[in-house]
């Protein structure tokens, strides 16, 4: 299937329609062109009432680690952005959002990646993107597996949410800031430079 095809049927997607509040609104950006994949959980809530992936505070921070500006993020065809779960779950009354419905990755993530064949570098931002793509690859919980990002590189880098919720956990994780974050800043240069 091609990747016009497959985003046309993703971007139609009613699956969760009657599950989440509010209405499902599928939020997927990515080209023929796409070398380097944006794998988050779901959309938040300014992600859904905009249509654009990361704007919000998460995305200034997710930039800033990448080395990048919003206009780079956005409009340089090899960044492509395709969460596990394409539409915003609803707010948890408990905190946060809901969890990101399983049932998306495993309707669209087969069909999606085989219709990206040229990235180079997959970002799996937080706890549940990692789990659903590295599957028993996955460490023993999202700091395990970010501080193993070595086993994984060059093709997949998984990182820590960019949610202001995590600022304690950058300053517990040192580590972070000094390997994670230049390594990926570099990578994400190669990326861009390359033709």
């Amino acid at each position: 299937m091609s990747l016009d095809a497959v985003l046309a049927e993703i971007r139609a997607c009613r699956a969760c329609a009657g599950d989440l509040v509010p209405d499902p609104r599928p939020v997927v950006r990515v080209g023929q062109a796409t070398r380097l994949l944006i794998c988050g959980q779901a959309p938040g809530r300014l992600v859904h009432e905009t249509g654009l992936p990361f704007n919000d505070p998460s995305g200034q921070r997710l930039r800033a680690w990448m080395g990048i500006d919003r206009d780079t993020f956005y409009d340089h065809p090899a960044i492509g952005v395709a969460a596990m779960a394409f539409c915003f779950p609803g707010t948890n009354p408990k905190g946060g959002d809901f969890a990101p419905p399983a049932r998306c990755a495993q309707l669209w993530r087969p069909q999606l990646l085989a219709a990206l064949p040229h990235v180079e570098l997959t970002l799996l931002v937080g706890g549940y993107a990692q789990a659903w793509a590295l599957g028993a690859g996955a460490r023993a919980g999202m700091t395990e597996t970010v501080r193993a990002w070595r086993a994984y590189a060059p093709a997949v880098l998984p990182l820590p949410h960019p949610s202001w919720r995590n600022t304690g956990w950058l300053k517990r994780n040192p580590w972070f800031e000094a390997e994670v974050r230049p390594y990926l800043a570099a990578r994400v240069q190669q990326i861009l430079r390359t033709p």
